[in-house]
């Protein structure tokens, strides 16, 4: 599934769970309308998060130990996983430096990719961070990228280091 595929499987997501459009997205909220039961728990440190389905449940494990912005990518991650990658009973996921490791950054581990890219994009939708960077610079011409960059990570809920990689990802900002 190409990154075209992960923009548009969350922003159905976001459509058919009736959450379009609000800054933070409640992510839980949003994985309660898959189906799924988030919990909580004291993990490995590595681990960030796990899913798990059967025919009766779905239940997302998030890592407790992590920052709360940090729990609600995983939370977006392993909804990723349940929308798009179908068969997997288990899905164990670890902590990535800069939302990647070196196998994602060599395109090796497609479905690990591909889960980020659905994170980033139900957390931070195309339409909602353009309107809100905008907003930004109607109240704030002055404005700089190091001045955006945390005001719309604090909104919507998400680390800096998202929203950079995000603005990046939407051409919305040069190469970091």
């Amino acid at each position: 599934m190409a990154k075209r595929e992960a923009e548009q499987a969350a922003a159905k997501v976001l459509r058919d769970s009736g959450l379009a459009g609000q800054i933070p997205t409640p992510i839980e909220d949003v994985a309660r309308s898959r189906g799924a039961v988030v919990i909580r728990e004291r993990l490995d440190r590595d681990v960030s998060g796990l899913l798990f389905r059967d025919d009766d449940s779905v239940m997302i494990g998030v890592n407790d130990l992590h920052a709360p912005r940090r729990q609600r990518f995983t939370v977006a991650h392993e909804i990723g996983h349940l929308v798009m990658h179908k068969g997997r009973p288990l899905v164990l996921d670890h902590v990535r430096i800069n939302m990647r490791d070196a196998t994602s950054s060599t395109a090796t581990d497609i479905e690990e990719i591909q889960a980020n890219q659905f994170a980033a994009a139900i957390l931070m939708p195309q339409d909602l961070v353009i309107r809100e960077a905008k907003r930004i610079l109607e109240n704030d011409p002055a404005a700089t990228d190091a001045s955006i960059v945390p005001l719309l990570a604090q909104g919507f809920e998400v680390s800096e280091q998202a929203m950079e990689i995000r603005l990046v990802n939407l051409g919305l900002r040069r190469q970091i």
